[in-house]
């Protein structure tokens, strides 16, 4: 399954998220792959990171605009039970390549109006993605999320006029993701079971997961459709 982590604004946790996600799935066991789209390269670097602490991690490879075009991901991308890729904000080439290849699209939205106004753009991209590929799936997923304030509750309300789906799972702006990502971990694994930011990530992969196969048992994942372009 390949997975894209997408939005127009960042500072929205795609990152994170995708990190956090890819290594969920890995210490399930799952062959994992995670591709850095963003030139920012925060993947790469936890990546070193997990490296030199000696941490076992996903596979870390960087692709750009062209990564749906045939020799290119889908060479690497199938050797991977799980593959997340991490699009850069504003950059539109990537994001559509990325689009061509993925099953799922997650958008993480904050809490600000401007990460909500935000959407509407990250939501037309993946309307002109599915004119060439209608089994593309898309949700929401809401991040940093600040509880006891009016944006917090009010979020899911508005997301959900939004057009697709918003996963139940929410992550909360928490420093255990900070610390994770500098460490060049995840916070999923032994030792913070109990953790909220882990129970969040578990939480989201897991839904995550039962929503794709979901629809690839049902057969709503036709074999994918690679671009010419």
């Amino acid at each position: 399954m390949i997975v894209t982590l997408m939005g127009q604004k960042g500072g929205v946790g795609k990152s994170t998220t995708a990190i956090c996600l890819a290594m969920a799935a890995f210490e399930r066991g799952y062959s994992t792959l995670l591709v850095d789209a963003d030139p920012q390269g925060t993947l790469r670097t936890w990546g070193e990171v997990a490296a030199e602490q000696g941490r076992k991690a996903p596979t870390v490879v960087a692709m750009g605009a062209a990564m749906h075009r045939p020799g290119q991901l889908d060479s690497v991308a199938r050797n991977y039970a799980w593959t997340f890729i991490d699009c850069p904000p504003r950059h539109g080439e990537v994001q559509r390549s990325a689009l061509m290849m993925a099953d799922l699209a997650i958008l993480p939205c904050g809490p600000s109006a401007s990460d909500v106004w935000a959407l509407s753009s990250s939501l037309e991209l993946v309307q002109s993605a599915r004119q060439v590929r209608d089994s593309l799936e898309a949700c929401i997923v809401i991040s940093r999320k600040q509880p006891r304030t009016s944006l917090g509750k009010d979020l899911r309300a508005v997301l959900e006029k939004a057009g697709v789906p918003v996963l139940s799972s929410e992550l909360f702006y928490r420093v255990a993701y900070q610390e994770a990502l500098a460490a060049g971990a995840g916070v999923t694994g032994s030792g913070r079971r109990r953790d909220p930011a882990a129970q969040e990530v578990r939480a989201l992969f897991e839904e995550v997961e039962k929503l794709v196969y979901g629809k690839k048992e049902s057969g709503c994942f036709p074999a994918q459709a690679l671009a010419s372009a």
